[in-house]
């Protein structure tokens, strides 16, 4: 059954099979859990992100550190000036212990040794990559939950396709049988 050939499946005609009425029924079906389970999927998907991104960053602070060791090759430096990403740099902080720490992370570039700049550490006091704006965050969760959706659709989508296979063997092998039943009458008739 094509789809511009799908009825209401509660619409009665003569020489409509059950697997025709299945079919519409899935077909209803489908449509109503993709337009509601897609989308639900996507929002709770980027709620999820957009909360566990948060609790991350609440757990990351800032602190001041030198840097201890010329950044190699300027990568991703604009010659007028600009900058057009970061680099990876050595650089030395003290803990809140006053303990001296050395570790390599991503620096602006144009930095030499012994300029300043922050550098962002988790609860245990290790490096960790700049924790990005809110529009970032935003915009990780916009894409998670457009991935979800997406997913989710086109998982109930391949499901409804698996049913509409199964309904036309089930359909196929009801057709052969009356081809059958109708060939045995026919030579019957002939005898």
């Amino acid at each position: 059954m094509t789809p511009w050939k799908l009825h209401p499946p509660w619409r009665h005609e003569p020489l409509r099979r059950g697997t025709d009425v299945a079919q519409s029924w899935l077909a209803l079906l489908t449509g109503l859990t993709i337009a509601v389970a897609a989308p639900a999927a996507g929002v709770v998907a980027g709620q999820v992100v957009h909360a566990a991104s948060q609790q991350q960053r609440a757990g990351w602070h800032s602190v001041s550190a030198v840097v201890a060791k010329e950044p190699p090759a300027r990568v991703g430096v604009d010659t007028n000036g600009g900058s057009v990403g970061r680099v990876q740099a050595a650089v030395r902080w003290m803990t809140s212990d006053h303990k001296a720490r050395t570790g390599e992370t991503t620096v602006p570039p144009g930095v030499r040794v012994g300029d300043r700049t922050t550098v962002w550490l988790d609860r245990h006091g290790a490096l960790v990559r700049d924790p990005g704006t809110p529009g970032d965050a935003l915009a990780i969760s916009v894409v998670a939950g457009t991935v979800a959706a997406s997913g989710t659709g086109l998982l109930l989508f391949g499901a409804d396709r698996a049913g509409v296979r199964l309904l036309n063997r089930k359909r196929s092998a009801q057709w052969e049988k009356e081809w059958a039943e109708l060939d045995a009458q026919g030579r019957h008739h002939r005898q």
